[in-house]
């Protein structure tokens, strides 16, 4: 017997069917078209599971952030309670938008869901929960929502200050 994949239990993901309902419902198709976490590193999508408990002192992160030359770090809590303009910042994250630089995005709380774009233009909806960590490679349009808990802590983690998070947005071409 395979043990399953510890990551499989904090990250999931499967291609979004083409409905407009509420983005913080799952979007499975019918029938359900699940992705493996080895699909999306082909994407460069990388996934790890951590110690979310312990983000401050975990020695596996430590030694991706070092590996991968990330420095610095910044929070984001999104929750209509923490978050000042709650509205306009979610429909701000679900606009579909890349970055110049590879980012790292870890779930230290709650949950929520990251869209990637294949390499056929389809979006895949990678939901995370606590303890899960994903790298967004530069160039992946992406795109961000709850779920239905209205919940997520996220660590930013970048390699530069200026981190080339230039988010283009494909609506109206703006930098955000």
């Amino acid at each position: 017997m395979v043990a399953q994949d510890p990551r499989q239990e904090v990250i999931q993901a499967w291609y979004m069917d083409d409905s407009n309902e509420d983005q913080r419902l799952p979007h499975h198709k019918n029938p359900p078209e699940y992705v493996s976490l080895d699909k999306l590193a082909e994407l460069g999508v990388l996934s790890w599971r951590l110690d979310a408990d312990n983000y401050e002192t975990d020695q596996e992160l430590k030694k991706i952030r070092e590996d991968r030359g990330y420095s610095y770090v910044d929070f984001c809590e999104v929750c209509p309670e923490k978050l000042p303009n709650y509205e306009q910042k979610i429909k701000n994250f679900f606009e579909e938008h890349l970055h110049t630089d590879e980012e790292i995005r870890y779930c230290v709380d709650g949950s929520g869901y990251f869209d990637v774009r294949d390499q056929n233009d389809k979006w895949i909806r990678v939901a995370v929960k606590k303890g899960g960590m994903i790298v967004l490679p530069a160039g992946i349009y992406h795109r961000f929502t709850l779920d239905t808990d209205n919940y997520i802590k996220v660590k930013y983690i970048f390699q530069y200050l200026l981190h080339g998070c230039i988010a283009l947005l494909l609506s109206n071409g703006l930098l955000a």
